[in-house]
């Protein structure tokens, strides 16, 4: 497997994408991209927890401003299909559907980066869905777009190590959902096994590698099931990473099918949040 290598280093960022993009489209034939470890062979129509065949499709690829506001604006391209199965998911329609939106090339969506970039957008950013589960795709990408253009990866950091290795060095910043402060909660919302330890080992992976922004998406009823653990591990473990703490949840996609996630963020449990925070030293971004 490849070396590690960071940015700023003397190999090209394309060419080092290129390279990789044949060795992770060889991958499909046994799929390990994300934690699941499905280890099947896409190539060939076998299906895994994301349902996701050989060709990535892209259901967005616009300017958008409604992320951190240090990234924007931003040129955000957004897979289709996730490996995870999060029921309050705000674009679950596409976002769960690896078949949503249209198949594309490469140097389509390059050059519509570019133009973005030309036209005052700050970054260009790959998210779903979740980016991890199409990572040949991604790196061809990665490939055309220009080495000067600020590049984040927008995940729900259930990457697997081999994911890590194909994408080390070749994004600027990760922006890494943290989204269940315990295992129950994430295999009762989002279907997933061993939620902290896999998400952990990602961010504590992407801190030594690049710029890292932790993101949490504060839900209703889980304020202590989630945040305070998920905060207090950020403060003992990553005390110098950015953390943006989002409070607008509302009830989309399946939440009705949980009582608690029928409603929206309190204004108390918001204030409580935030009072966590700061009392942690937690270096919150808007």
């Amino acid at each position: 497997m490849m070396a590690a290598i960071g940015l700023g280093r003397s190999i090209h960022r394309p060419n080092l994408a290129r390279e990789r993009a044949a060795e992770a489209y060889a991958g499909l034939a046994d799929c390990r991209f994300c934690a699941h470890d499905c280890r099947v062979n896409r190539l060939s129509g076998e299906l895994g927890v994301c349902r996701a065949g050989a060709q990535a499709r892209v259901f967005s690829a616009q300017i958008e401003c409604g992320d951190e506001l240090e990234l924007l604006p931003t040129y955000a391209i957004a897979f289709s299909g996730c490996d995870l199965r999060c029921e309050f998911c705000i674009t679950a329609g596409p976002s769960w559907n690896p078949n949503a939106g249209q198949p594309w090339t490469a140097q389509a969506i390059a050059d519509r980066a570019v133009a973005a970039l030309a036209r005052q957008a700050r970054t260009v950013m790959f998210l779903g869905g979740e980016p991890t589960i199409h990572l040949p795709a991604a790196l061809e990408l990665i490939a055309a777009l220009p080495e000067s253009a600020k590049l984040v990866w927008k995940t729900n950091a259930h990457g697997s190590a081999l994911g890590r290795e194909w994408l080390d060095g070749l994004f600027n910043v990760w922006l890494a959902d943290y989204k269940f402060g315990n295992d129950d909660c994430a295999a009762r919302l989002a279907q997933a096994s061993e939620y902290n330890r896999i998400v952990q080992e990602n961010l504590l992976w992407a801190a030594d590698q690049s710029e890292l922004i932790v993101r949490h998406l504060l839900l209703p009823g889980h304020l202590d099931c989630c945040w305070r653990p998920i905060a207090e591990w950020i403060a003992r473990e990553l005390p110098s990473v950015k953390v943006s703490l989002r409070t607008e949840y509302w009830p989309a996609w399946l939440a009705k099918r949980h009582p608690e996630l029928r409603r929206l963020v309190s204004v108390a449990e918001q204030r409580a949040a935030l009072g966590m925070a700061t009392a942690l030293g937690l270096k919150l971004i808007p």
